[in-house]
C-alpha cells in the first residue's frame, strides 16, 4: 500500500478548483455529450456567449436566439404556423432559463425581465460591449510593442504579427485609424 502526501497548498488549490467548477459552470448532458456553460461573471462575456449559443444549438432549441418572435396565432393559423409558434415558444423559455441560470445574481439587475431570449442577449451584449474595447487595447499594445528578437525565423515573427492584426480586424479595428503619428 502506497501512502501519498499532499501539501496544504496543493490541497487548497484542488479544493478551490472544485468549488470554481461547481459554482461557475452549468453542465448538462445532451446525447451523452457534456455541455458546459461558464457562468457570466462580468469579465468573461465572450466565452459565456459562445457557451450559450453552443449549448442551445446542441440541444436544438436555439430558434429563439436566431429568429424573431413569430406573429400571434389566430383562428385562421395553419398547422405549420402553430408548430413553428410552439417550437419558438419552447425555445424561448429554455433559452431564457439557461441564460438567467448562468448569470451571477448581482449581474442580473438592470436586465429586462419581460423579453425574448434574443432581446436579452442583445441587452447583455450592450452591457458588456465595453469589454471589447479592453481587448482592442491589449491587442494593439502587444502589436505595437512587438519586436523581432532574433529567436526563431522571420517568417514565424511575421505570421505572429498577422495573427494579431487578424484578431483586431475581427474586432473591426482599422490600424490606420488607430495609429497616431508623432
Amino acid at each position: 500500500m502506497c501512502a501519498y502526501t499532499v501539501s496544504s497548498d496543493t490541497l487548497f488549490t484542488l479544493i478551490m478548483l472544485i468549488l470554481y467548477i461547481a459554482y461557475f459552470t452549468v453542465t448538462f448532458s445532451v446525447n451523452n455529450n457534456m455541455v458546459t456553460i461558464e457562468v457570466l461573471t462580468g469579465s468573461n462575456f465572450k466565452k459565456w456567449k459562445e457557451d450559450i449559443k453552443f449549448a442551445m444549438e446542441m440541444t436544438d432549441v436555439d430558434l429563439s436566439l436566431v429568429t424573431d418572435k413569430p406573429g400571434d396565432l389566430t383562428v385562421a393559423s395553419t398547422d405549420d404556423e402553430k408548430l413553428v409558434h410552439a417550437a419558438w415558444m419552447k425555445s424561448n423559455r429554455i433559452c431564457l432559463l439557461s441564460m438567467r441560470r448562468s448569470i451571477l445574481d448581482h449581474l442580473k439587475s438592470g436586465l429586462p425581465t419581460d423579453c425574448t431570449a434574443k432581446e436579452l442577449m442583445t441587452a447583455i451584449s450592450e452591457r458588456y460591449r465595453v469589454s471589447s474595447n479592453a481587448d482592442i487595447g491589449s491587442l494593439l499594445q502587444v502589436l505595437f510593442n512587438m519586436k523581432y528578437d532574433g529567436n526563431g525565423g522571420v517568417r514565424d515573427y511575421v505570421i505572429h504579427m498577422v495573427d494579431y492584426q487578424t484578431k483586431l480586424k475581427a474586432l473591426k479595428v482599422d490600424l490606420l485609424d488607430t495609429c497616431i503619428v508623432h
